[in-house]
């Protein structure tokens, strides 16, 4: 029996690896009820994340890897307060991270990697108290890395590698990240005496010569 609301009560859309092409429609985030959004794989997306996501607050897991969207990110996006997955790798998304999503107090798992984000990363978004994994690797990222990450209590996977970094150090206090097991990250950046000391507990630090 048709809901009387139409299409709205739908909670989850898992549209992966169908071949799709075109544009994702502003009308989703009219989806109010919507926990997963999945258009993973399909290869041949094109155009903007519409920032209309970010009216779905019910919405855990926004899956959009692998296709060719393009654009910036939109603030609207970082005002989603139960998404757990936030993924946008293997894209083409442009211009810098907005500051808005430090909001995205329940997001677990943020990859951004292998698209052509640019400026510095917000030093704000180390108050993501959630965050587990932050893939940021293979953009055109620049600036210092900013040693607030240390404040990041449950952060394990920080990919930084492939970018345009300006410093030349990886902050000593990433030494104080209990729970990191990976750290990768691109040269020209050296380790001083006092990060090697701190870091014991890694399983993988990974410095990457990008010229290679």
């Amino acid at each position: 029996m048709p809901q009387p609301d139409g299409f709205l009560h739908i909670q989850e859309l898992r549209m992966l690896n169908l071949n799709l092409t075109g544009k994702l429609a502003p009308e989703l985030g009219q989806l109010s009820n919507l926990t997963v959004l999945n258009f993973m794989w399909n290869h041949n997306i094109t155009g903007s994340i519409p920032k209309e996501i970010g009216n779905i607050k019910s919405l855990k897991f926004l899956l959009l890897s692998g296709n060719q969207l393009s654009g910036p990110l939109a603030d609207e996006l970082g005002f989603l307060p139960n998404l757990l997955m936030f993924q946008v790798d293997l894209n083409q998304i442009t211009g810098s991270l907005p500051k808005s999503f430090v909001n995205l107090i329940s997001c677990r798992h943020f990859h951004m990697n292998n698209n052509s984000i640019s400026g510095q990363i917000p030093s704000e978004l180390s108050s993501m108290p959630a965050l587990i994994h932050f893939l940021l690797d293979n953009n055109n990222l620049m600036g210092n890395l900013p040693p607030e990450f240390s404040q990041m209590p449950k952060l394990r996977i920080l990919q930084l590698d492939n970018n345009n970094f300006g410093g030349t150090e990886i902050p000593a206090s990433y030494g104080n990240i209990s729970n990191l097991v990976k750290l990768s990250a691109s040269f020209p950046f050296s380790i001083d005496y006092q990060f090697i000391q701190r870091e014991k507990g890694y399983k993988y630090l990974f410095l990457i010569d990008r010229f290679m």
